[in-house]
């Protein structure tokens, strides 16, 4: 065989193989690198796991527009609540790796459930970190007339009335609820729990005096402590934060290494190509830190901490590793 015979059959050998390899990633349904490339061609579905009107639907809203005139298509919002998020995860984490859903993740659904319930629908390894995005402080409240003046004297008060004193919140298994129980497991002390379906109703009752304290996330929070209809005696956080100068952290009265927050982040399904993660990062980077982006989640009471999807993986690796010793410990169930 002449060399210009055996050139003209490897480059035909090559160019069966390229076909033959475009032909295997068209029927299997798996996105080619061009496909990536050219990714997004046609609107994007972001499955937000609550109702219309809640923090994680308030912030997808807020950054939806952004996030899409960036990526040059529109940004869905899909709302399907139900079974504490569950619902909504579940859809999202099944749904094809193509990079057109994305999904909020937050404490419950890819930490808290897979310890609280005995049957979780999905695995949270279904799905792929695309970072952080914010957070919402908890503070320590109490109903005004409650006779409570700071979270020491509360504290105190506590410990010497074993099962005096109740405790709203949102749930059982909300961000509220395990802080509280973490409250209780780091001061020693027993209040008993009475959740609610909701944080509104939960915040008019304590309002109402019928139960005297609860967990609150700023969102909910903020309007009514600066209305003075209930009072902040500390924040959950390791520092104070900007929007209540004046509320300790529980660090600065005793609880030492307290840091809780009702956190959000974006996934998308197991499978979803490299290139398509990465830009997502970059893009809801890009649009989460944008100067009226920014402003309008900070002033509904938002930590704006975006992180890339590494970070956020080991972050909640070690937020299960954290949160199911202590659910156990404390025998703690949503069933």
């Amino acid at each position: 065989m002449t060399f210009r015979s055996a050139l003209r059959r490897a480059l035909s050998l090559r160019a069966n193989f390229v076909i033959c390899s475009a032909a295997v990633l068209a029927a299997s349904g798996l996105p080619g690198p061009a496909q990536a490339q050219a990714w997004p061609t046609k609107p994007v579905r972001w499955v937000v796991a609550y109702p219309a009107g809640g923090g994680s639907d308030f912030l997808a809203r807020q950054l939806a527009p952004q996030l899409g005139k960036q990526l040059g298509q529109t940004i869905i919002i899909d709302n399907r609540p139900g079974a504490a998020g569950m619902i909504g995860t579940d859809n999202a984490a099944k749904s094809p790796p193509d990079g057109y859903t994305i999904v909020t993740g937050d404490n419950g659904a890819m930490v808290f459930h897979t310890a609280m319930y005995k049957k979780v629908p999905y695995d949270p390894a279904e799905l792929v970190p695309i970072g952080f995005m914010a957070r919402f402080p908890l503070i320590l409240a109490v109903n005004p007339n409650a006779g409570f003046t700071s979270a020491k004297q509360l504290i105190d008060e506590l410990k010497k009335n074993p099962g005096k004193y109740s405790y709203a919140s949102p749930g059982v298994g909300s961000p509220h609820h395990l802080a509280m129980e973490l409250f209780k497991d780091r001061t020693n002390t027993f209040v008993v729990h009475v959740p609610y379906r909701g944080t509104a109703m939960a915040v008019q009752d304590v309002i109402g005096g019928q139960v005297p304290m609860m967990v609150l996330d700023t969102a909910a929070g903020l309007p009514q402590i600066k209305s003075g209809k209930v009072k902040a005696l500390a924040v959950m956080s390791p520092k104070r934060i900007p929007s209540l100068p004046d509320v300790p952290t529980l660090d600065e009265v005793g609880v030492k290494g307290f840091d809780v927050s009702a956190w959000q982040a974006l996934f998308v399904p197991k499978g979803t190509p490299p290139e398509i993660v990465a830009r997502l990062t970059a893009e809801m980077t890009k649009a989460i830190t944008t100067p009226d982006v920014k402003a309008r989640l900070e002033d509904f009471g938002l930590e704006v901490v975006p992180s890339d999807g590494p970070t956020l993986g080991a972050f909640v690796k070690k937020e299960t590793t954290f949160w199911h010793a202590l659910i156990k410990e404390r025998k703690l169930s949503a069933e």
